[in-house]
């Protein structure tokens, strides 16, 4: 989450755990004090209103988010090696069905979340990406020029490592399974670090990870379709121009999109090109903008806070007060409309994405059952060898390796406060691609041996990803701290410290 969507979020945190209003003798403006003004009437409401935001913090939590996921997975490995694995594997391949008069259409369980359900994911991560070219790093290119060519470093050198290993084998199909970095995950298990991670580096990392998730959704789409059918990728086209068409007329409410983001969906489900990607072209057209002017928003809810108190009647029932409601409902109508349509639908599936969805999605696909195989084979396999060292030794060696490049030949600088050791920890944590690696796994192998092959070392290479970051930076930082006051070694500024003039951008 960048700095800015982390004030949003306090704004709004602040903002509910007000509701109840100022206690009496608290100072206000000048000094004086507030005599009590409580919004609400009913303490129960104020109760719910405070574990809502409660439960809010907890949602918004990273690490949580990923420690789910993380426990969704392991859940799937025991359980795929226990005796509840033939009826759990018997549910996830039952068909879902709807019909509609003559239509009818069907998918297995697995399907559905690997097709629909991660299409909601897919949104979400188009919707950040487009956050972040809004007014997020992405809008300044040459800032963001380090961080993004690093992660084609972090994407090609994998791939190589892979291709030479499974090229004389022939199991070249797999080659995009170790380039993907988990995003969540990743930051996940770096916020674990506190402040011994830079918020810089937070935002390098962050910068990185999304234009992985470009590169990442880009070869999706070249390479892992099916053969296209011709007459369903015309109607999604068409569906992409209805959605450029709702944009273009300026529509802000995100119903009609969502609409046709979701029919769409059936048209890339049936064209032969991954539905997944339906989320994304749908968050590209969401609107970034509020369809309400900002700058007078203040006068305007001073006129109607003026209306509404002429209109209110104190002594009447508030189903007799056709005028007061009415006020309210026009300004309740426009607060609405203040918040633009791609943040209404970030809040509205956020949640749902990291504590149902990827943690179904990790469920269903890490379902890797090794009672009885032939862990040598495994071991010894050119896929599990492609796909471990991909992301465990390509992913660090592309990013730091480019990084250091574009550094000396004087392309670029490092952002301040972002260290060269802190630069090996971001290129090692790189190396965690669960969901994404996962999800290609499933569709670049028809035989189940490489499939479990290849979850097995996404599984260790993640795990192994993280525990190497983590030490990496707790044993530097031990190192670097050893005989030098205050963590300040070689003359460096602690993190989080003011740079010395002169220093960084």
């Amino acid at each position: 989450m960048t700095d800015d969507k982390k004030h949003m979020a306090h704004t709004v945190t602040v903002a509910t755990g007000d509701i109840g209003g100022a206690p009496e003798g608290a100072a206000g403006t000048g000094g004086r004090p507030n005599r009590r003004v409580t919004i609400i009437r009913e303490p129960a409401v104020t109760r719910r209103i405070a574990h809502r935001s409660a439960l809010q913090k907890v949602t918004s939590n990273g690490t949580i988010a990923a420690a789910v996921m993380v426990a969704a997975a392991l859940l799937a490995v025991i359980v795929a090696n226990s005796p509840a694995y033939e009826v759990v594997h018997e549910a996830i391949e039952t068909p879902l069905g709807v019909t509609v008069g003559p239509l009818a259409a069907s998918m297995s369980v697995e399907s559905f979340v690997n097709d629909f359900l991660m299409a909601i994911f897919f949104l979400l991560v188009g919707i950040e990406l487009k956050y972040e070219m809004t007014v997020g790093q992405l809008r300044r290119p040459r800032q963001a020029a380090l961080p993004m060519l690093a992660a084609v470093g972090g994407v090609c050198v994998p791939a190589f490592i892979y291709l030479a290993l499974n090229l004389p084998a022939g199991n070249v199909h797999g080659w995009a399974i170790p380039i993907a970095t988990d995003i969540a995950f990743a930051l996940g298990v770096m916020s674990l670090l506190g402040n011994r991670v830079a918020s810089e580096t937070k935002v390098f990392f962050q910068t990185l990870a999304i234009a992985d998730d470009i590169l990442a959704i880009v070869v999706l789409a070249l390479f892992y379709g099916q053969s296209p059918d011709v007459a369903w990728c015309a109607a999604s086209l068409l569906l992409v121009v209805v959605l450029a068409l709702l944009a273009r007329a300026h529509v802000f409410s995100s119903k009609p999109y969502l609409f046709a983001g979701l029919v769409l969906w059936v048209c890339m489900y049936n064209s032969g090109i991954h539905a997944t990607l339906a989320g994304v072209i749908l968050a590209f057209f969401l609107p970034a903008r509020s369809d309400v002017r900002l700058s007078h928003l203040r006068d305007w809810l001073s006129s109607q806070a003026r209306s509404l108190d002429d209109d209110y009647d104190d002594e009447a029932h508030v189903l007799g007060q056709h005028d007061f409601t009415a006020s309210a409902e026009r300004v309740e109508h426009i607060l609405h409309h203040v918040t633009p349509p791609l943040q209404r639908v970030e809040r509205l599936i956020s949640s749902w994405v990291n504590f149902v969805i990827l943690p179904l999605f990790a469920f269903v696909n890490a379902q890797v059952r090794l009672m009885g195989a032939d862990f040598a084979a495994l071991a010894a396999d050119r896929v599990t060898q492609g796909v471990f060292l991909g992301a465990v030794v390509g992913k660090p060696l592309g990013i730091i390796l480019v990084t250091l490049l574009l550094v000396r030949v004087g392309f670029a600088r490092l952002p301040r406060h972002v260290s060269w050791d802190q630069v090996v920890a971001v290129g090692i944590m790189g190396g965690m691609g669960f969901t994404m690696s996962i999800l290609i796994a499933g569709l670049a192998f028809p035989n189940p041996f490489e499939v479990v092959a290849a979850k097995c070392a996404i599984l260790l290479g993640s795990f192994a990803a993280g525990v190497l970051g983590i030490l990496f930076v707790r044993v530097h930082d031990a190192l670097t701290s050893h005989g030098a006051s205050g963590g300040n070694a070689a003359g460096r500024p602690a993190r989080g410290d003011a740079p010395a003039p002169g220093e960084g951008d």
